[in-house]
């Protein structure tokens, strides 16, 4: 009789079949991109790629490691296209370079490469840019007001002055300026009663692409690439903290709806939270850092000041991995309770 020891894998798992899903299941977000503002968010992705290799290959070559085994893994791929869907789509190319080596050199090489950096690249290079350059990081496509594919590559290659009426603010950051600078009697619903600027009820065309990246998500936990623990515990978090202060509030404060399909709710609980190097390992220790990084996150974006706050949430819990998966690890197989 043969014995063999368990666990066993029943899989065929590569980190290049990892990320080949993972940018599959960002095809449908990339889709309604395209679809509301025009071929110009696949020039960016283009770049931000062009740009992620380039720094992988550098490193490697610099590290002496082999380029095609790494370049080849598509991690860097993964982080492009995240940091192209998290910018502004009118950004300018240097902006959309700038976030792709930093994420590739400082966020990953640095730290040793993949599997060993504590922090989420692309989070990295979209808090870096947004503290660094703040206003070109807040401009954002106003649907209503949309420029023709030749006049958003000439903003994007910075040879056409960027004019106003081109851009707008994401839906929260358009509520949040409205709570502020409106009178008395302005309140949450009559401001997001305005289908013209809001949509149905998240932003006008944005909760598209919000319903593209769950499915996508969804899509990802059907093939058992991520677990439900992290994406559930980050979206119940939103909800829990949103219906809480509009069950208060109702006036100041808007609805769970509004909060899970605006901004990056989505796209960060399916595809940032779910990160398995920098993110919690144990089952216990996702549901731990998705909700504690939707906390943080909708704190930031309700009190802070910044229109969102995923990058920050994720990046601080990052910080907090360690100690998250130190004290919830499982017991080892066989045994009752932990060493």
């Amino acid at each position: 009789m043969n014995f063999t020891t368990p666990p066993y894998l029943t899989q065929n798992v590569s980190v290049q079949r990892v990320m080949l899903q993972v940018l599959a299941a960002l095809l449908p977000g990339i889709a309604i991109y395209v679809w509301l503002i025009g071929p110009i968010i696949l020039v960016q992705i283009a770049i931000a790629t062009a740009a992620s290799l380039l720094a992988e290959a550098f490193m490697l070559s610099l590290l002496k490691k082999p380029l095609g085994l790494f370049l080849g893994d598509g991690s860097a791929t993964v982080t492009a296209w995240l940091i192209a869907l998290a910018f502004p789509p009118l950004a300018p190319w240097w902006l959309i370079v700038v976030g792709a080596l930093f994420a590739i050199v400082v966020a990953k090489h640095l730290y040793g490469g993949l599997g060993q950096n504590p922090f989420n690249p692309a989070m990295i290079a979209f808090a870096v840019c947004i503290v660094s350059f703040p206003a070109l990081m807040s401009q954002w496509p106003a649907l209503d007001r949309q420029a023709g594919f030749s006049e958003q590559l000439a903003l994007v290659l910075g040879t056409a002055p960027r004019l106003d009426t081109m851009s707008g603010a994401t839906p929260l950051d358009a509520l949040k300026t409205a709570l502020k600078l409106g009178e008395g009697n302005t309140t949450v619903a009559t401001i997001l009663a305005d289908a013209h600027n809001f949509g149905y009820f998240a932003g006008k065309g944005w909760e598209w692409v919000a319903v593209a990246y769950l499915l996508g998500g969804l899509w990802l936990w059907q093939r058992r690439i991520i677990t439900w623990h992290a994406p559930f515990a980050f979206l119940a978090g939103i909800v829990l903290f949103s219906g809480a202060l509009w069950l208060w509030d109702p006036a100041q404060f808007a609805n769970p709806v509004f909060h899970l399909f605006s901004g990056g709710s989505m796209l960060g609980a399916f595809f940032i939270v779910t990160d398995p190097v920098s993110g919690s390992t144990t089952p216990r220790g996702k549901l731990i850092f998705g909700f504690s990084a939707a906390a943080l996150a909708y704190l930031i974006r309700v009190f802070g000041g910044y229109p969102d706050g995923v990058a920050f949430a994720v990046l601080l819990m990052n910080i907090c991995v360690p100690l998250i998966d130190l004290y919830t690890q499982p017991p080892i197989f066989g045994m009752k309770s932990k060493p």
